[in-house]
């Protein structure tokens, strides 16, 4: 009984292999039990039909019941989600849940005078808009961890250069000067990161929004020593940051449908153009990233 049981076992073993095999180079064999190797792909974040696929079918008939472009096509965040960099109590806004930014949005810059120079060169606008509450913060944020060495003014005078309270024997940037004027929003961000000189690093003190605040409110203290403007509704400091006043909200797209109403069907005057009340968004989307 045990012959008959192992040689049917060796003899169905053997039958598996076989037909696993080919000699022809364009056959692939056969897979026993695949299980879930082979799932059916997607491609992420597209308007049209991923045309490589050919699961469509299985997709709609043994699936899920939704075509490939409606399972790929990109969708609004799930309710409570927060945005990579983000943390703290929360505040409800249009795309979810948005924290406070803890700071944890990756630099890709090392600290390095090659490595400093290519932030000046590369990272140049502000991925915040100028708005009056980031000006705040950014004021708050640099009176606590600025000032005391680059002044009040940002010229260079705080109180720890000063004569009666003075222990740094050379005095800090002056940031209103016509060179920082001049300096990309790089040159600022690394200093803020990694510092430089005798000045150390705050990568780890101020979060990622709080650092480009930071930046915002230095460029409003050289728009005033300038005579320049640099606030929510304009900015005619530089062109590395956008007023907030300025930017307008998205669009809904309207789609006009030819069809034979468009002759003038009862019941329709003959304007078919309309928004369908969902829109299409375009470009979305940072970094993380956001330099």
């Amino acid at each position: 009984m045990n012959l008959k049981k192992n040689i049917f076992i060796l003899v169905f073993a053997l039958a598996i292999f076989a037909s696993s095999c080919s000699t022809s180079p364009e056959v692939a064999g056969r897979e026993y039990m695949p299980d879930m190797a082979h799932s059916i792909a997607y491609e992420a974040n597209v308007y049209t039909d991923y045309y490589l696929n050919t699961w469509e079918d299985a997709s709609v008939k043994q699936g899920s019941g939704k075509t490939l472009l409606e399972l790929s096509s990109p969708r609004k965040p799930i309710k409570g989600t927060i945005p990579r960099g983000y943390a703290g109590a929360s505040k409800k806004t249009d795309l979810g849940i948005v924290g406070a930014q803890n700071g944890s949005v990756p630099y890709y810059y090392a600290d390095t005078e090659p490595e400093r120079t290519r932030a000046m060169n590369e990272i140049l606008s502000n991925p915040f808009p100028i708005s009056q509450a980031a000006l705040v913060n950014g004021k708050e944020m640099y009176d606590i961890f600025c000032a005391t060495c680059h002044g009040d003014k940002a010229d260079g005078n705080g109180y720890l250069v000063r004569d009666n309270g003075g222990v740094y024997p050379a005095q800090p940037a002056n940031l209103i000067n016509e060179e920082f004027t001049a300096a990309s929003n790089g040159r600022y961000y690394h200093a803020l990161i990694y510092g430089k000189n005798v000045m150390g690093g705050y990568g780890d003190k101020v979060s990622y929004e709080e650092r480009w605040n930071i930046i915002h409110y230095i460029r409003s203290l050289q728009a005033k020593e300038t005579k320049t403007v640099y606030s929510e509704k304009a900015n005619t400091l530089n062109d590395y940051a956008v007023p907030a006043a300025t930017i307008q909200a998205p669009i809904a797209i309207q789609e006009s449908h030819d069809d034979d109403s468009a002759h003038g069907e009862e019941g329709h005057d003959g304007d078919h153009s309309h928004d369908e009340g969902h829109g299409h968004e375009e470009g979305g989307g940072h970094d993380d990233g956001h330099h």
